[in-house]
């Protein structure tokens, strides 16, 4: 009688351990290669994982209605969902139906084209425009606009970085960012001081860590397998959470790009996990 009272003991806490919310979201992308070959397959297995939180990269062939219906089915609230620079130029309006669709609050742009590997001040200038522009349509329908940061904009530019003359030109009112963490450090700059040098201008946060070893750049481009899991890297992840809800973070998602993500998730999980 003991034995098995033991054993329904360990049971029920394996399956609330199983079943215990995830500590952030995840960015869906991270899983593109599943989701590719099995939807339904896939967004269970993000339950599973935990994840109550997501960032919503592409449909993967369904409706948005059908995709939202499947992340209604999962217990999963769609926090925020890409859009590209062209739309946010061009057709402000579609993105808005697309993020009421998948009852998203934030919508998120991760490039602004650039000719080649160099970002100017005519690039600068122009997404200065596009995003202020559509930044306020959109905050006049409920929804707030955050730019991802990509590594580029941390290019030289008078006394400072592009990063910092788009952080001065864009009206935060209607433009704020979303920090990913690797593309601050990948071009050599220290996420946590520019939380604390841009406080309230970080609404959105991608977790991601890299390869102790991995050459700097500021392109914007890095090699994807260089993704590793959290705390594993040199990004500083463990500095980062700490200073992050301080300056204002309001929502962090896993991304791991790597080709090995979905072997990669429960360590990261159990590292943030950990955090004090």
């Amino acid at each position: 009688m003991k034995l098995s009272l033991l054993l329904a003991g360990l049971l029920s806490g394996f399956l609330a351990l199983a079943q215990k919310p995830a500590p952030v979201g995840l960015q869906l992308y991270s899983f593109r290669s599943q989701f590719a070959k099995d939807v339904p397959g896939t967004m269970a297995k993000v339950k599973q994982l935990g994840f109550r939180e997501a960032e919503i990269a592409g449909t993967y062939g369904l409706s948005l209605t059908d995709f939202r219906q499947l992340l209604d089915q999962n217990g999963i609230k769609a926090i925020s969902t890409g859009a590209s620079y062209e739309d946010l130029d061009n057709n402000v309006p579609k993105i808005l139906a697309e993020a009421k669709a998948l009852g998203a609050k934030y919508v998120t742009c991760a490039w602004i084209p650039h000719g080649g590997d160099a970002f100017t001040i005519y690039d600068a200038d122009r997404a200065i425009d596009v995003f202020n522009t559509a930044g306020r349509l959109l905050a006049d329908n409920g929804i707030t606009f955050c730019y991802h940061t990509h590594g580029y904009e941390f290019q030289t530019y008078q006394n400072g970085t592009f990063f910092d003359y788009l952080a001065q030109n864009f009206d935060p009112k209607f433009v704020n960012f979303e920090m990913d963490v690797f593309w601050v450090k990948a071009p050599g700059y220290d996420p946590v001081a520019l939380l604390q040098k841009y406080p309230k201008r970080f609404l959105l946060m991608h977790l991601k860590d890299r390869k102790p070893g991995t050459p700097d750049t500021n392109t914007g481009h890095s090699d994807i397998e260089s993704n590793v899991t959290l705390g594993q890297g040199d990004v500083g992840i463990a500095a980062i959470m700490k200073q992050a809800k301080k300056s204002g973070v309001k929502h962090f998602f896993i991304e791991d790009e790597s080709s090995r993500s979905m072997e990669q998730m429960q360590g990261s999980l159990a590292f943030l996990e950990g955090l004090k």
